[in-house]
């Protein structure tokens, strides 16, 4: 098993403390104006990140979304923090539509993963439910996956539709729940919905603090630590997702480990802190690459 980086593939024991959900580039009609597209800045990021004992990121921005490739190789280079890419593609609203009736999936989505640098696939459903394009984009990512190996992650829309995720992907789709990393939770911290997403065997994924979600953000560590003391510690992950300019200049990617570890650590545990942050990223991100 082996995690694939924008630098190549790493022993899942290298890839040390991870931020495993945010964005170091990204690009949008629906985020005019707030852009994440300067390489000092995303570097700069990433050096406070470090300093802070942080060695990963997670950056889950899919294709056609300014992630950047080569960016993304150069920031992790300079600041010697892994950065772990992502193909997929976001809702439609993101993308021209024009482009996404010519885009063939399947292809794209085993090309990226295979001979490009991207070592994750991210999808993305509706607000409580799973439209057309979001079916066509599973299916396509079930196929990649399964061929591949590569881990899936999947935008919640407001952290809803976990369950028909699930039903979907590894149900009709066979990809197996240890595949897939379900984000936004926090943003519906509907405890047992959470409880029964774990029992799956997914990754739940814990992120995106923000003035936007600001009104559950305080659900945060109740949900953690419901988790914990049902037994699904080996289960969650803590990201950042910084998706804009404002978030960036506000919090960004460095609060994760200024804000968020400490906290985990004082109420859940060293050893938990551990294992969300290094154990279970380490697991979640990695596949048996050819």
């Amino acid at each position: 098993m082996r995690i694939r980086t924008v630098l190549g593939d790493i022993a899942p024991g290298e890839l040390g403390v991870c931020d495993a959900h945010d964005h170091l580039f990204i690009r949008s009609p629906r985020l005019t104006g707030e852009e994440l597209d300067d390489p000092a800045a995303a570097a700069a990021q990433l050096r406070a990140f470090a300093a802070l004992g942080g060695r990963a990121v997670a950056q889950w921005t899919p294709y056609g979304m300014g992630r950047r490739i080569d960016d993304l190789a150069d920031v992790s280079r300079a600041t010697g923090v892994h950065v772990i890419a992502a193909t997929g593609l976001h809702q439609a609203a993101h993308y021209d539509a024009d482009l996404l009736k010519r885009l063939q999936l399947d292809t794209l989505f085993a090309d990226e993963l295979t001979r490009g640098r991207t070592g994750m696939i991210k999808v993305a459903t509706a607000f409580h439910g799973l439209d057309a394009h979001a079916r066509r984009v599973m299916t396509a990512a079930a196929a990649a996956s399964n061929a591949t190996g590569a881990p899936i992650g999947v935008h919640l829309e407001q952290g809803t539709s976990a369950l028909d995720v699930l039903d979907l992907l590894c149900g009709a789709l066979g990809v197996p729940p240890d595949r897939v990393i379900l984000g936004h939770l926090n943003r519906s911290p509907d405890p047992w919905v959470h409880r029964r997403a774990a029992e799956s065997g997914a990754y739940l994924a814990f992120d995106g603090p923000s003035r936007t979600h600001h009104a559950t953000d305080w659900h945060l560590f109740a949900s953690l630590a419901a988790l914990a003391e049902a037994g699904h510690t080996d289960r969650l992950l803590l990201g950042g997702d910084t998706t804009t300019a404002s978030a960036r200049a506000e919090l960004g990617v460095p609060h994760v480990l200024r804000a968020l570890r400490p906290r985990v650590e004082r109420q859940l545990g060293r050893e938990a802190a551990t294992a969300i942050f290094t154990t279970n990223p380490a697991r979640a991100f990695a596949a048996p690459w050819p």
